[in-house]
């Protein structure tokens, strides 16, 4: 039990400082165009004798992977016949060699090498470096920008259409001897292009632009010939000022009768504008309709006026009518006072019976 404990113990302290460590030995490889090339992977684990271990090749994305000890691997279809893993583990090293054959331009990329071990994952687990592909530039394009003339600007190209690493451009001038010179001051050389300015007779010769690169250079050649004005140049100059004057003339000819024709145009649009009379006409015809309305609201109002009138009129009958009722009530009060007179008489009558009461009774008296 106490050995088991022990080796349990060895064993936690061998896992704690296990470390892995990936190498590629070189950061940049560069081969030609068509070769067969193997980058090189080595890692060592801390591990005397790892039970697995998973190899992996990648650009940007995973191109092979590589599993040890049974030798599986598992290529991109994009790969497949043109990639492999030339691996090797003994013990705790090994090696995992990338083998890439017929590398073309497409193949200039940076490829990382990636070792997995269980219970060793502390370290360095990967590394990089980056693939070039060595192409020679081709033959360079040359040509002539412009016309090489008196005082004319020219450009001379060069450029290839390939080449990796791209190639560096250089210009050469020799002159109608073939004698080297040094170029113009005023002369810019760019990208593979030479600018000459304000040429001359002395800018004639031969110009040789070298393209190259660490692998070779390729070249081209220009010759210059500038011509001095010629009659036909003077007469085609001079035509072109005789064309700019007479289209000066025709622009300056079309304006004028374009001011014209607008101040003809002003004219009768000032003609067939309304006459100040007529204005006033259609003002006196609109305030002529403005007082017939009017004349036909006062004969309404009239109209009403008469209606007002023959309504006071029968309210005046219908006053003499109550005027009517008011007489003859008149008359009933006065035949109503009648009877009271009759009353009144016959009271008196009454007086005189009761003064002819007493002589009857003298009269009945012995």
């Amino acid at each position: 039990t106490s050995v088991s404990q022990s080796r349990t113990q060895c064993y936690g302290l061998w896992s704690a400082v296990a470390a892995i460590k990936v190498d590629i030995p070189k950061d940049q490889y560069e081969f030609a165009r068509g070769d067969n090339i193997t980058l090189p992977c080595t890692f060592q684990s801390a591990l005397s004798s790892p039970a697995l271990a998973v190899v992996t090749w990648s650009d940007e994305n995973v191109i092979i992977t590589y599993y040890h000890p049974n030798g599986v691997t598992d290529i991109k279809p994009e790969y497949q016949g043109r990639v492999s893993v030339d691996a090797n583990v003994n013990g705790g090293t090994g090696k995992a060699d990338l083998k890439l054959s017929s590398i073309t331009m497409a193949d200039n990329k940076k490829y990382e090498c990636q070792v997995q071990i269980p219970r060793d994952n502390v370290g360095k687990d990967a590394d990089t470096a980056a693939l070039t592909v060595l192409v020679a530039p081709s033959k360079p394009i040359c040509k002539i920008e412009g016309t090489a003339s008196y005082g004319q600007n020219i450009s001379l190209i060069c450029y290839s259409e390939e080449g990796s690493p791209p190639p560096t451009y250089k210009w050469n001038s020799y002159d109608a001897q073939n004698n080297p010179r040094v170029l113009p001051p005023k002369t810019t050389a760019k990208e593979g292009t030479l600018s000459l300015y304000n040429i001359t007779k002395e800018t004639s010769g031969f110009y040789i632009c070298i393209s190259e690169n660490k692998i070779r250079s390729a070249s081209c050649n220009l010759t210059v010939t500038v011509l001095p004005p010629t009659m036909m140049n003077i007469g085609s100059t001079a035509a072109i000022i005789g064309a700019a004057i007479v289209a000066v003339i025709l622009l300056i000819v079309i304006i004028y009768c374009c001011c014209c024709r607008k101040k003809n145009d002003d004219k009768e649009n000032y003609a067939m504008a309304p006459d100040y009379n007529d204005r006033r006409k259609d003002y006196d015809d609109r305030r002529s309709d403005y007082d017939d309305r009017r004349s036909d609201y006062n004969d309404r109002r009239k109209d009403y006026d008469d209606r007002r009138s023959d309504y006071d009129d029968r309210r005046s009958d219908y006053n003499d009518r109550r005027s009517d009722y008011d007489d003859r009530r008149s008359d009933y009060d006065d035949r109503r006072s009648k009877p009271g007179d009759r009353n009144e008489r016959y009271d008196d009558e009454r007086r005189y019976n009761d003064r002819r009461g007493p002589r009857s009774d003298d009269r009945d008296r012995p």
